[in-house]
Parts: C-alpha cells; structure tokens; sequence
C-alpha cells in the first residue's frame, strides 16, 4: 500500500485530505509541526510527502533542505498560500516537486499526488511476479503456476510487502511497521509475523520443487527464487 506523510499544522486541513486519501486506498499519516514531520521522516519510509509551508518549529523549506540534503529523493508536495513567482521558484529550488496554492480542491490535491508518484515509479504495479508466483494487486489475488492460493487480507498484505522488496532481507522490524503499523516490536508481535511467515511458506511453497520464502537466521526474511537461507 502507498505510503503519504502529510505535513500540516492547520488540523482540520490535515484530517481532511489523510480521510480523502485512506479513501482512495492510500495509508496516510497526518502530523501537525515540522518537528513532528522530522521525526516521521526518520522513523519510517514513505512513498510521498505532502508538506506546509509555514509549519512551527522547522518550516516546509527547512524540512526540504534536510531531506534532499541527506539523499532522500521522496517526492514532494508542496502546500502554501504564498503564490508569487519567486515563492515558487524558491520552493522548486529547494527540492520540491511540485507545488499547490492554498485554497486548494482535494481532486487537484490527489491528481498531482498520483502524478507524482507516477513519475517517481512508485505506483504499485496491476501484477508482481516472483518466479511462477503472480500477485494480482488490484484483485488481492495470488496463484502459483495455475492454481489460485486462498490468503486472508493480512496474508496478502505481507505478501505484496514481500514481493514488492523481493530479492532483498526483510526484517521483523520492518514487518511490524509497515504491515501491522506497529512502531515498537515486541516478542508477541514478533510471533505472530512467524506464525503469518509459516502459513505463507506452507500455502505458497508445499509441493513445489524450488522454494520462494527463505529465512534470513537472525535477521529476516526474503522472496524470490535464488536466496539462500
């Protein structure tokens, strides 16, 4: 699932366009300073940013520099009232990605969003393929070869996650937030990522020659078709 950070101190705008987002199946997150902004850019990674001008703390410019200053090439969206042509030249420069004048309509909002991630190519593919392994992310479907293979909604969600990093470690640390939106781990949470592991491992791989879901010991957990455990 895409990822948003919207940035935003005037709440109600911000509670607006995380409800107009999670409407159109993205996750969205809603923080309202641009220290709160920092800490989620830390914590955890995104697919966009929306992000405030005029923000207490560290303003929208401000969050910008760092960000492109330490290599982060998420894209973003720039929000603000100030609508001179130096203003936006300013925000431009200063690594944005696009910019929208306040007040603005949510359908323009998502329509620049969606081109922005078309651009960055982070907009989930119709299919993943692993291998024989297919993933269907519109239909929340998987089949293997020629036979379809029955997933609970959260099992498909671990799945996509899988295969959208295949060939990579996934950590525990990195299922717990990005899947069960957990910020801290904890040992039932870490067995009940095993456990949802296990019966993927059991439903995708029993019978078949060449296993896809490998562990990493110790550290995690990788799909694809040469990754040794």
């Amino acid at each position: 699932m895409t990822r948003v950070l919207i940035i935003e101190d005037d709440r109600k705008t911000a509670s607006a366009i995380r409800d107009g987002l999670q409407l159109e199946g993205y996750e969205a997150v809603a923080v309202n300073s641009g220290a709160d902004g920092m800490d989620a850019l830390r914590t955890g990674p995104f697919d966009a940013v929306i992000l405030d001008w005029m923000l207490p703390k560290y303003s929208g410019i401000e969050i910008l520099k760092d960000m492109r200053a330490n290599g982060v090439r998420t894209p973003v969206l720039l929000l603000t009232a100030r609508d001179t042509l130096e203003d936006r030249v300013l925000g431009l420069d200063s690594g944005a990605d696009d910019y929208l004048i306040k007040p603005f309509a949510f359908a323009e909002l998502s329509a620049r969003l969606r081109a922005l991630l078309r651009r960055a190519g982070d907009v989930d593919p119709v299919q993943r393929r692993v291998g024989d392994l297919v993933l269907d992310i519109e239909l929340r479907r998987a089949r293997r070869g020629m036979r379809l293979i029955p997933l609970s909604p959260k099992e498909f969600d671990l799945l996509a996650y899988l295969a959208r990093h295949q060939g990579e470690t996934v950590t525990r640390q990195m299922l717990a937030r990005d899947v069960w939106h957990e910020t801290q781990r904890a040992t039932p949470l870490d067995n009940v990522i095993d456990v949802h592991i296990a019966h993927l491992r059991r439903k995708i791989d029993e019978g078949h020659g060449r296993r896809l879901i490998h562990t990493v010991r110790g550290v995690g957990f990788v799909l694809g078709e040469n990754a040794r455990e």
